[in-house]
């Protein structure tokens, strides 16, 4: 198992009858490894409060909040985009829950239900990897600076004027199918 950039791990086996709550805080050094992980330019704030609950027939039950702020590179124009995060999560976890694998590849499949529980392994349950994971799912995918278009980073052509539709690519032999079709001269 890779240990997470914030690793805070709940031993289910000592969940008293009113769960467990935790309050996430996290160092300079943890957020720089999950920007460095997910790929922002910064997570200059981050921080989770999340609840454990073990249910009724065995399952557990995940709940919090994140707050935080992320730095990206915006789509278009590569610009440091910042998004304020404030995002509720729920995830539910059960024993014996077993993953549909594609018989081709043998990796996971997606489950159609959106409720179904995960599996749970074992009685120690990372709350830390759970609120990173759902850092990476919050942030937006394509992050892009207020008021910038496509047009606004799209190449110009000379003149100043933008190109309606590109230039038709030369085949690299064309000149020989000149020279082909050219009338030979006897000599």
């Amino acid at each position: 198992m890779i240990k997470s950039e914030i690793e805070r791990v709940v031993d289910l086996d000592k969940l008293g009858p009113n769960g467990a709550a935790l309050e996430i805080t996290t160092s300079e050094s943890e957020r720089a490894a999950l920007a460095k992980r997910f790929g922002f330019l910064g997570l200059p704030a981050f921080s989770a409060r999340v609840t454990v609950d073990r249910k009724p027939g065995g399952q557990v039950v995940v709940e919090g909040r994140l707050k935080g702020r992320i730095v990206q590179a915006c789509i278009l124009s590569l610009d440091p985009v910042t998004q304020e995060l404030d995002d509720a999560f729920r995830l539910v976890f059960a024993e014996h829950v077993t993953e549909d694998l594609d018989p081709e590849s043998g990796e996971a499949l997606l489950n159609a239900q959106g409720d179904a529980p995960e599996p749970l392994t074992g009685n120690m349950l990372d709350v830390g990897e759970i609120a990173a994971e759902q850092l990476s799912l919050t942030a937006d995918p394509y992050p892009r600076r207020p008021g910038i278009k496509l047009e606004d980073v799209l190449p110009k052509a000379k003149g100043g004027a933008r190109r309606a539709t590109p230039e038709p690519r030369r085949h690299p032999f064309a000149g020989l199918a000149a020279l082909r079709d050219k009338p030979r001269r006897d000599r």
